[in-house]
C-alpha cells in the first residue's frame, strides 16, 4: 500500500508496549555500564558564570566530569595523540550575552591543559539565538582588551586575535599585546593590502613587485590547472580582489566572472579583463571595495 500525505498510518507496536511486553532503551542492561547525567540550569535565560564540579567529583561510584570545556580538552587531547603535528584551537571570548572574562580565561586554561599551545581568539562572543553567521560575525561588541587579558594570564602560550582587524596599522597596534592576528576575510576581499607584510612585520627585503606582476603569475599558473584538466576558474575565483580599490576594478572582476568566456585560455581572458580595467580607469569610474 503507497501512504499520501495526511494518511493515517496504523500503529503496531501499540500492543505490546501497553501490556508490558515491549522494550524501550532504559530497559536495556549490560555488564559494567555507565550512566551519564546531564545537569541543566534550574533558572531560565540565566547566565552561567562558573561550574564548580568539585562535589560531583567527590561523589562515590563518579568516572568523569565533562564541562564544555573539558570536552573539547578531550578533543584535542585524542588528536595530539593521533597526529604529531601540533593541534590549534579557534574559539570566541563568550556565549550569548556571558560577557565575563572568567569564562574564556577557564575555557582556554582547561585546553590548554590537554597540550593545546596556540589559541586563535575572535574577540567577540557568539550569539546562538537570533543571529546568522554573518550577522554573529559583526553584531556582537568586538573586545579586544579580552584577548590581551588571556596573553597576561597565559603567558607561555602562543594567543591570537581575530575580529575587526583590518588595517597594517590596527596590526601593528595588535601586536604590542599578543603574538599574532588573524586578519580573516580582509586578506580574501583586498589581498594587496598584505604586499609589504613581509617586510613590515617580519623584517624581509622589498620586493619590487606590483598587481600585474602577481596577475601574471596567476595567468600561468591557471595554464598549468587547464592543462591538468582542471577549470581555471577555480583559481580565478579566489583572486577577483586583486584590483580592489583601483579605477577599473569593477570591469575587471565582471570578465573574469563572465560564465561566456570559461572555455578561453587563461591569457585571452586576461587581455580582455585587462582591457576592461584600463578602459574604466580612462572612464574614470568610482574607486571602491564593492
Amino acid at each position: 500500500m503507497k501512504f499520501g500525505i495526511g494518511q493515517a498510518v496504523t500503529r503496531r507496536e501499540d500492543d505490546r508496549l501497553l501490556t508490558g511486553a515491549g522494550k524501550y532503551a532504559d530497559d536495556l542492561r549490560f555488564t559494567n555500564e555507565s550512566h551519564l547525567v546531564l545537569l541543566r540550569s534550574p533558572h531560565a535565560h540565566a547566565r552561567i558564570l562558573s561550574i564548580d564540579t568539585a562535589a560531583a567529583q567527590a561523589a562515590p561510584d563518579v568516572l568523569a566530569i565533562f564541562t564544555g570545556a573539558q570536552l573539547v580538552a578531550d578533543g584535542v587531547k585524542a588528536m595530539r595523540d593521533a597526529v604529531s603535528i601540533p593541534v590549534t584551537v579557534k574559539h570566541r571570548i563568550g556565549v550569548d550575552q556571558d560577557e565575563s572574562y572568567g569564562f574564556v580565561r577557564d575555557f582556554v586554561g582547561t585546553v590548554a591543559q590537554a597540550g593545546c599551545e596556540v589559541f586563535t581568539v575572535h574577540a567577540r562572543n557568539a550569539w546562538l539565538k537570533g543571529l546568522s553567521p554573518k550577522e554573529n560575525r559583526e553584531i556582537p561588541p568586538l573586545r579586544h582588551e579580552m584577548v590581551h587579558r588571556l596573553k597576561t594570564d597565559f603567558p607561555s602560550l602562543t594567543i591570537c586575535i581575530n575580529g575587526g582587524v583590518t588595517t597594517p596599522a590596527q596590526i601593528a597596534l595588535q601586536l604590542d599585546h599578543i603574538d599574532g592576528v588573524m586578519v580573516g576575510r580582509e586578506a580574501y576581499h583586498n589581498p594587496w593590502i598584505m604586499a609589504g607584510w613581509d617586510e613590515t612585520f617580519f623584517g624581509a627585503a622589498p620586493v619590487i613587485r606590483d598587481r600585474s606582476d602577481v596577475e601574471r603569475h596567476m595567468i600561468d599558473y591557471m595554464s598549468r590547472c587547464t592543462a591538468a584538466g582542471e577549470p581555471w576558474s577555480r583559481v580565478s575565483r579566489h583572486m577577483l580582489g586583486l584590483w580592489n580599490g583601483t579605477a577599473g576594478a569593477r570591469r575587471w572582476r565582471q570578465v573574469w566572472s563572465d560564465h561566456r568566456l570559461k572555455n578561453a585560455p587563461p591569457h585571452e581572458v586576461a587581455r580582455l579583463a585587462t582591457e576592461a580595467r584600463l578602459h574604466g580607469a580612462m572612464a574614470k569610474e568610482p574607486v571602491g571595495l564593492d
